[in-house]
């Protein structure tokens, strides 16, 4: 069987709990035909259990579903009446409870269901695929395999493949790039070891820091503080990372660690704390509890103190000599300088560090295959800025390597076991060189530019000495480059801040079509370094310019923008736009202008200009005029534009590509790609595509507006909104000018414009606003907030 050419039409997942749900959830956002099992229910209600659980999903926050209707797509069933189902599936994942025992009968209830070619796995978290294998007969044994998502599994972008010894490595193959192409996700090879690799390190992370935080005595917020963003680690830190993922799951993986790993020299360290168990004996487990290490009375926030055995206030404060050091550029100098300090927290951090590093070389052979494995899953599992290999590699490999013997041989570190030979083999004193990361059983270099799945991501997410190819420079300024990639099709990114655009960014625009025009098969725009699409103006600089009153400055930039969005739309060769990330206010009207878009699935797209006061000018509100009027004939023709006023007047921002679909800022012709390491090579298809396709420039049409009888219509909305205290009286206000630009303006309804007719109503507007001081006011609010003002 030729797995590489199956295709996943129809998947099942084992299991209704939260995780199982959520997986489900993430096939269907994919367009997979997803199956949710569990136990039947009561005779009537058979489904009732996978049900209840699809209710629960549509109110979890952040949304695990594209759109709710996405839910609808998940077919419910239970094992008593339902298994059939199985033999049209081509993947099966189960994700009950971390029960052998309940794994064990499961597997043998539903193996004479699954098809001849059916691939079945785990999402066990830490159990033995082996054991689990041992389950299934031998024939089925090349089809499983351990496939760990993380939680979220939207959001969390770490799977773990974890075979058993028979697994057919074709059918590895074909996992690894159906998850990294059809759910865009980040997939590493672990070996079947307890916990893989991102719960082993990460996990042996948190204990580690419990264990130096009691040592050092220092307090829990204090330890957030040190652990968090100063470190390249999420905000959350430690220990409102433990409450998040929930203390008893967190000691349920110690526990793992503990039952499975007796010989570790480490194994001193996987023990649940008594502060921690005492909580969770309290029902005091986290987030889900809304108590845990944290907790939140009204407005103040306190944390559990060691000493009282009791919560109190936040507000301890790590030393500012230690926040100093943290503050280095130099890696190699903060190293030095926190294990010289005499501060308790300079030498918490050392501690730390010095045992996650030992601990990490002494695994990686075990646990991995070579080191950037381990760094990967760290970094898409927990949200590290840097994994453990590339934090020593900087901070000076041989250097650092001295001082931790030193301390085994002091007896200082945590396990006397000595620091693993081949870290003083490393060739140049680098595991990560521009030929790949190191693999210490083979001594070679492992590069990923040889790897398939990595075909389509022109420019994956670098990892330490990585070297990628810049292309070759077509023109450039303190604010944009533009460039190919030794090709016909050029490529334009920002450099500003956010990809924010002012003058010299729309110059870029305008120079880049003129240049595509004449070399290129098309252009497009792409943020080369940045995750984020366009953020629209510079906020700070806009409110400079309404504090100085250079209106007319102002006045001169929006109608450049107007005409740099027009220059886009009616270029003579495609111009797309590679979104992904945030595309708000004018990098949304950028895009809409763009011949096609081609989005990351987790784009965020709005027109929400009016949250700052303001509506959009740079041909936004004309876009989404002329795109009602295209709509086919309906037995309303005001139901589209009032959809589209309502987004705009909110300022809703669309919380994913599909929905983007479902607002109308994306059309059905634009392409969603699921991993956004992939928006380039599916940009450039595109451009191709068109190209070959013989692009044309669209032709210049009138476009029919509703006029005065669809103002009125909008204005009985904003009354009744109004009344009902939905809206502030400037929101009422903000509103009525962006439906008056929709509508066209005080003429008859039916009437035909053209575009420069509503350019020229979106500008008048806009200009009217920016010069309101509720406007400046919400300016500056969400500047200072980074939320919205409803004054």
């Amino acid at each position: 069987m030729d797995y590489n050419n199956i295709p996943m039409r129809r998947i099942a997942v084992l299991g209704a709990g939260v995780m199982g749900a959520q997986i489900a959830a993430h096939f269907v956002n994919a367009g997979i035909e997803a199956i949710l099992f569990d136990l039947p229910g009561d005779a009537q209600h058979k489904n009732s259990l996978v049900e209840n659980s699809l209710k629960s999903l549509a109110k979890l926050q952040p949304s695990p579903v594209a759109v709710l209707q996405t839910l609808e797509q998940i077919k419910p069933a239970n094992y008593q009446d339902d298994l059939a189902l199985l033999k049209e599936c081509d993947l099966v994942i189960e994700a009950i409870a971390e029960r052998l025992d309940w794994k064990r009968d499961l597997y043998q209830k539903i193996t004479p269901f699954l098809g001849e070619n059916t691939i079945i796995s785990s999402n066990t978290s830490g159990l033995s695929i082996a054991a689990l294998a041992d389950y299934l007969p031998p024939a089925k044994r090349k089809q499983f395999m351990g496939m760990h998502f993380f939680n979220p599994p939207r959001y969390m972008s770490l799977v773990e493949l974890i075979p058993c010894g028979d697994t057919d490595k074709t059918v590895l193959t074909q996992m690894e790039s159906f998850l990294t192409h059809a759910l865009g996700k980040q997939v590493v090879y672990a070996k079947d070891t307890p916990n893989f690799i991102a719960n082993r390190i990460g996990v042996f992370s948190i204990l580690s820091i419990m264990h130096y935080a009691d040592k050092y005595n220092i307090g829990f917020d204090v330890v957030d503080e040190l652990t968090g963003t100063i470190l390249g680690r999420p905000k959350s830190a430690t220990f409102r990372t433990a409450d998040v993922v929930g203390l008893d799951t967190l000691a349920h993986t110690v526990t793992t660690m503990q039952q499975g790993l007796l010989q570790d020299p480490w194994h001193a360290l996987y023990v649940t704390p008594d502060w921690m168990q005492e909580l969770i004996d309290k029902g005091a487990l986290g987030q889900k509890t809304h108590l845990g290490v944290y907790k939140k009375e009204g407005k103040d926030l306190y944390v559990f103190d060691l000493k009282e055995s009791n919560y109190r206030r936040i507000g301890h404060q790590a030393s500012s000599q230690v926040l100093d050091i943290l503050q280095k550029l130099d890696m190699a100098t903060r190293f030095k300088e926190l294990r010289a300090s005499s501060k308790p927290e300079a030498q918490f951090l050392w501690s730390y560090f010095r045992d996650l590093f030992h601990y990490c070389s002494h695994q990686v052979t075990e646990i991995a295959e070579h080191v950037r494995d381990i760094d990967m899953a760290l970094r898409a599992g927990f949200g590290w800025a840097q994994g453990p290999f590339e934090t020593w590699q900087q901070a000076g490999w041989l250097d650092v390597a001295m001082m931790i013997k030193e301390d085994i041989h002091a007896g200082t570190s945590f396990a006397n076991t000595p620091l693993a030979a081949w870290v003083f083999d490393v060739p140049g004193q680098q595991v990560y060189t521009a030929q790949g990361a190191f693999d210490p059983k083979t001594k070679q270099y492992i590069s990923r530019r040889e790897q398939e799945v990595y075909r389509k991501q022109y420019y994956p997410q670098p990892f330490l000495a990585e070297s990628d190819d810049e292309g070759e420079t077509i023109f450039e300024s303190d604010s944009v480059r533009c460039w190919h990639m030794r090709d016909d099709i050029a490529i334009l990114s920002f450099k500003t801040k956010m990809c924010s655009i002012g003058l010299e960014v729309l110059e870029g625009i305008v120079k880049a079509v003129d240049y595509a025009q004449k070399h290129s098969r098309g252009l497009v725009i792409w943020q080369r370094h940045s995750n984020q699409f366009s953020v629209g103006a510079n906020l700070k600089e806009f409110t400079q310019t309404i504090k100085e009153k250079k209106f007319d400055v102002l006045e001169n930039t929006l109608y450049q923008f107007q005409q740099a969005c027009m220059t886009v739309r009616y270029a003579t060769v495609p111009v797309v736009a590679a979104v992904r990330g945030y595309a708000f206010g004018g990098g949304c009207e950028l895009m809409l202008h763009c011949s096609r878009t081609v989005a990351a699935f987790e784009s965020y797209v709005g027109l929400v200009e009016a949250g700052v006061g303001l509506l959009p000018a740079g041909g936004g509100c004309k876009e989404m005029v002329r795109r009602a009027s295209e709509m086919p004939f309906t037995l309303d023709g005001f139901a589209p534009l009032e959809a589209y006023f309502k987004q705009i007047a909110m300022a809703m921002a669309a919380k994913s590509a599909t929905e983007a679909q479902q607002f109308g800022y994306l059309r059905a012709t634009d392409t969603i790609v699921m991993n956004a390491q992939e928006v380039l090579y599916a940009a450039k298809q595109t451009v191709r595509y068109l190209s070959e396709m013989g692009y044309r420039a669209p032709l210049k049409k009138l476009i029919r507006v509703q006029g005065q009888a669809g103002m009125a219509r909008l204005q009985s909305i904003l009354v009744n909104m109004r009344a009902g205290g939905f809206i502030s009286e400037y929101d009422a206000f903000i509103a009525a000018k962006i439906g008056d630009v929709l509508c066209g303006g005080d003429i008859e309804q039916d009437s035909l414009v053209d575009e420069d007719w509503l350019l020229g109503l979106e500008l008048q507007a806009f200009m009217e606003l920016a010069q309101k001081p509720q406007t400046l006011e919400r300016i500056e609010y969400m500047l200072k907030t980074g939320k919205p003002l409803r004054n």
